[in-house]
C-alpha cells in the first residue's frame, strides 16, 4: 500500500514548494512534475541528506539510476523536471551551480503517429455507432460517434471533450467554449454547419432521454450528472480499433485516441497547401485553434506524410524551375 503523502520533508522542501508555487502562478498545473519532485524529496530523506551541500551531481545521477526508465522520453522528463528545479534555484541564489549535469537520452526510435484520413475516420464512426446496448451506458452508440467527430473534426483533446457542459455549446453561433485547458486557458472553437447540426441532433436526443439539460450538465455522460471519464473513451477507442483490424504501416505505432488530434493538424496543413496558402504564415492560427501557447508546440503534431511531401515538392518546383530554365519566377 502506498504511504499517504504528508508533504515535502527534505532540506529542499521549502525551495520545492516555492518552485511549484512560482510555476502555478504562471498558470502551469505541474501535477506530473510535482509527483517527480516527491520522488526526489523522498530519496533525499532516505539517503540521510541533511543539508544542500549533499546534493551534488553524483547524488543526482544516483537518484536517476535508482528510478529505472526504459523509455528515453520518460527518463528525459524526470531529468528535465530536476533541471528546471535547480536552474530556478540557481537564479534564486540557493545553489551556485546546477547539479544536474547528465545529458538527455537520444530518442531515435520514436515511431510515427497513426494518421486517420476521412475514410478511416468514417469507419471509426460507423463502428462506434454499432456499439451494442449496455445497461450501464445506454447511450454509448450515440455518444461515442459524436465524441470521435469532435476529436477528429476539431482537433480537441479528450479531456476537453469530457469537460464540455451544455452551457459551453452555442449552437446559434456554432461555437464551443473550451474551458480550463492544458495550459489553464479558455478559448472559443468554431464549428462548421455539418458538425453543428450533428451536435444539435445529439443534444436533442440526450434531452429526450435525460430531460432538459442545465448549463452545468455534462454533454457526454452515462450517469446523468458525471462526465464520461477520458480513460473510458480511450479504452473504447482501442476496442474499436481491434474490431476494425487496422494494421499500421511499418514504423507507425498502433492508433491512439490522441492521434485523431494529430490527424486534424496534419489535414489542416495539407488543406492549406492545396489552397495555395503559405502554412508558415498561418501556423499561429492553427496553434491558437488547438489551444497551444506557441507554434513550437503545434509543430510536434505536424508529422510529414507522403501527401505533404508531394504538395511541398510541387510548390517548390513551381517556384524554382522557371528560374532554372531561364524563365521568370511567378
Amino acid at each position: 500500500m502506498r504511504p499517504q503523502w504528508t508533504g515535502f520533508r527534505s532540506p529542499l522542501a521549502d525551495q520545492i514548494e516555492a518552485f511549484l508555487s512560482h510555476k502555478r502562478a504562471l498558470e502551469r498545473k505541474f501535477w506530473t512534475e510535482e509527483n517527480a519532485l516527491r520522488l526526489f524529496d523522498r530519496y533525499i530523506v532516505e539517503q540521510g541528506i541533511v543539508n544542500l551541500d549533499g546534493i551534488t551531481p553524483e547524488f543526482v545521477d544516483a537518484f536517476l539510476s535508482s528510478r529505472p526508465r526504459i523509455r528515453p522520453r520518460s527518463y528525459n522528463h524526470l531529468l528535465g523536471v530536476l533541471n528546471r528545479l535547480f536552474a530556478w534555484q540557481v537564479g534564486q541564489s540557493h545553489f551556485s551551480r546546477n547539479p544536474v549535469q547528465t545529458r538527455p537520452r537520444r530518442t531515435t526510435s520514436q515511431q510515427t503517429p497513426f494518421l486517420f484520413d476521412v475514410p478511416a475516420a468514417k469507419r471509426l464512426l460507423e463502428a462506434a455507432g454499432r456499439l451494442q446496448y449496455h445497461p450501464r451506458v445506454p447511450q454509448r452508440n450515440r455518444a461515442y460517434p459524436m465524441i470521435f467527430r469532435l476529436l477528429f473534426g476539431l482537433g480537441l483533446r479528450v479531456g476537453e471533450v469530457t469537460r464540455l457542459r451544455r452551457g459551453d455549446v452555442d449552437l446559434s453561433r456554432r461555437l464551443l467554449v473550451i474551458r480550463h485547458t492544458k495550459f489553464s486557458k479558455s478559448r472559443l472553437v468554431p464549428m462548421g454547419p455539418g458538425l453543428s447540426e450533428r451536435l444539435a441532433e445529439y443534444l436533442e436526443q440526450c434531452e429526450s432521454d435525460r430531460g432538459p439539460l442545465g448549463p452545468d450538465d455534462p454533454v457526454f455522460s452515462f450517469t446523468g450528472n458525471r462526465p464520461v471519464n477520458p480513460n473510458t473513451i480511450s479504452q473504447t477507442f482501442h476496442r474499436l480499433m481491434v474490431s476494425m483490424a487496422i494494421d499500421p504501416p511499418q514504423g507507425v505505432r498502433p492508433p491512439r485516441v490522441h492521434d485523431l488530434r494529430h490527424s486534424f493538424a496534419v489535414a489542416t496543413l495539407l488543406r492549406w497547401y492545396r489552397l495555395g496558402l503559405n502554412p508558415a504564415d498561418r501556423l499561429i492560427h492553427l496553434s491558437t485553434f488547438l489551444g497551444h501557447v506557441n507554434p513550437t508546440s503545434t509543430a510536434v503534431y505536424l508529422t510529414i506524410t507522403a501527401e505533404l511531401l508531394g504538395e511541398g515538392s510541387e510548390r517548390f518546383e513551381h517556384f524554382a524551375i522557371p528560374g532554372l530554365v531561364g524563365g521568370d519566377r511567378p
